[in-house]
C-alpha cells in the first residue's frame, strides 16, 4: 500500500476575484471585499476526476486543510495534525513534518506560490510533491496545469508511468506586486512526478530589442482597433502595458484596466467592479496576454475577469496579443477558470495578434 500527503491551504486563491493580488496577511480584507474560498472547489474537482484507487492511504491535516475534503469520498484516510484555529503556515509546516515522520511516498498540495514556498522550505527534492493550482500567483512548475491534470498526474505515478524533474519554486514579494512592481525571486526546487503537458512552466520573462519592437507594433494596432466606442478590459503584463502606453495612458502593470475611447476610466479593478461598469455598456472587450511559456490566458493571474464575467462578455469579444518570442516559446494556450464547461467553450483554433496588423493561428486547451 503506498501512503500519500495531502494537503490543502484553505485561503489560496481568495485574492484573486477581489483584485488583492494575493491573500498573504490580508484574509480578513479579502472577506471584506466579499472573495469566497477557491482551494476547496479546486480539491473537489481533483477528487471526482481522481474516484476510487485501490491500495492507497492518504495523510492529511484535520478540518479543512484536508479530512473535510476527503471524509466522504471511498478513499482510505488518517488525520495526522490537528488544527486549531485560522490556518497559518506553521500549520502547513507542522502538517509537512509528520508527512516526514511517516515516510510518504509523495505529497500533494492544492494552493499557490505561498504554499510551494512552504513546503520546499521543510522538504526540498526530499519528497515528489504534485502541485494543485488555487492560488492566485502559480508561478512556479511544481503545479499541474489544472485540477484534472493533479489527477491524472497521480494516477501515472501511482501506475509507475512517470518520471521526475526538479520544478522551479518561484514567487514574488506581495507588497510590491500590490505596488504594481514585479519582482520575483527562485526560492528553490521541489521534485515533482513529470508527464508531458500536465504540468505547466514556470513563468518565463522575454526581453530584447525584437521583443520591445513586436510589443511597440502591437500596440499601435491596438489603439487603432479600441477607437470604435467600446469598453476593453485590459489585462496584467508588459504588452497590454504597452497599448495604455501608445495612448498616453498610464495602466497598473499586474492589474486590470479599462479604457474606453483612448481613457483611462478606472484601474486595477476587481470582478465585482468590472461587473458593474460592464452592465450598461453596449461593447465590452477583453484584452490579454498570455503568461510567458506557461500560456496561461485566464485562470493565472488575472481571476478578476473571473467566468462571470467572461460569459457576459462573450467568446467573441476576447482579444490574444502575444510577441513572436513569446509564441514561439509557448506551445499552446491554456484556460483554467474553474469553469469547466467555459473553459471547454474557450478550447480550439484562435487568432493572436503578434504584431501590426498581424496574428498567428494557436491552440487553446483547458487540459
Amino acid at each position: 500500500m503506498k501512503t500519500l500527503g495531502f494537503l490543502v491551504n484553505p485561503i489560496s486563491g481568495m485574492g484573486g476575484s477581489v483584485g488583492l493580488k494575493g491573500t498573504d496577511g490580508l484574509y480578513e480584507k479579502a472577506l471584506e471585499l466579499g472573495a469566497e474560498k477557491v482551494s476547496k472547489n479546486r480539491a473537489e474537482v481533483f477528487f471526482e476526476s481522481l474516484g476510487k484507487v485501490k491500495d492507497v492511504k492518504f495523510l492529511v491535516p484535520s478540518s479543512e486543510m484536508g479530512e473535510d475534503l476527503i471524509k466522504n469520498k471511498e478513499l482510505e484516510y488518517e488525520v495526522v495534525y490537528t488544527v486549531k484555529g485560522l490556518t497559518s503556515r506553521e500549520d502547513t509546516l507542522k502538517t509537512i513534518e509528520e508527512f516526514k515522520k511517516r515516510k510518504v511516498e509523495l505529497i500533494i498540495f492544492c494552493g499557490g506560490d505561498g504554499t510551494a514556498r512552504d513546503i520546499c522550505e521543510a522538504i526540498g527534492t526530499e519528497i515528489p510533491v504534485i502541485g494543485m493550482p488555487a492560488g492566485v500567483k502559480m508561478f512556479s512548475s511544481v503545479f499541474a496545469i489544472n485540477p484534472k491534470a493533479a489527477s491524472d498526474l497521480l494516477k501515472a505515478f501511482l501506475e509507475g508511468n512517470s518520471k521526475y524533474k526538479d520544478s522551479d519554486v518561484l514567487d514574488i514579494d506581495e507588497e510590491s506586486y500590490r505596488a504594481d512592481k514585479f519582482i520575483m525571486k527562485l526560492y528553490g526546487y521541489l521534485k515533482t512526478p513529470y508527464v508531458p503537458n500536465l504540468i505547466q512552466d514556470a513563468k518565463a520573462v522575454f526581453e530584447g530589442q525584437d521583443e520591445e519592437m513586436a510589443k511597440e507594433g502591437i500596440a499601435v494596432f491596438a489603439s487603432e482597433f479600441m477607437s470604435d466606442g467600446s469598453l476593453y478590459l485590459v489585462g496584467a503584463g508588459s504588452t497590454t502595458a504597452k497599448i495604455a502606453e501608445v495612448m498616453g495612458l498610464k495602466k497598473t502593470m499586474l492589474g486590470v484596466d479599462l479604457i474606453k475611447d483612448e481613457k483611462l476610466i478606472a484601474s486595477d479593478v476587481n470582478e465585482k467592479a468590472i461587473l458593474e461598469y460592464i452592465q450598461n455598456e453596449k461593447s465590452v472587450k477583453i484584452i490579454v496576454s498570455p503568461i510567458g511559456a506557461q500560456g496561461f490566458v485566464f485562470g493565472r493571474g488575472n481571476q478578476q475577469i473571473s467566468s462571470q464575467v467572461l460569459r457576459k462578455v462573450g467568446k467573441e469579444n476576447i482579444i490574444i496579443i502575444a510577441t513572436p518570442q513569446k509564441l514561439d516559446n509557448t506551445p499552446f494556450l491554456l484556460v483554467d477558470t474553474g469553469d469547466d464547461e467555459l473553459d471547454t467553450e474557450l478550447s480550439g483554433k484562435t487568432l493572436v495578434v503578434c504584431a501590426y496588423r498581424m496574428a498567428q493561428r494557436k491552440d487553446i486547451r483547458k487540459d
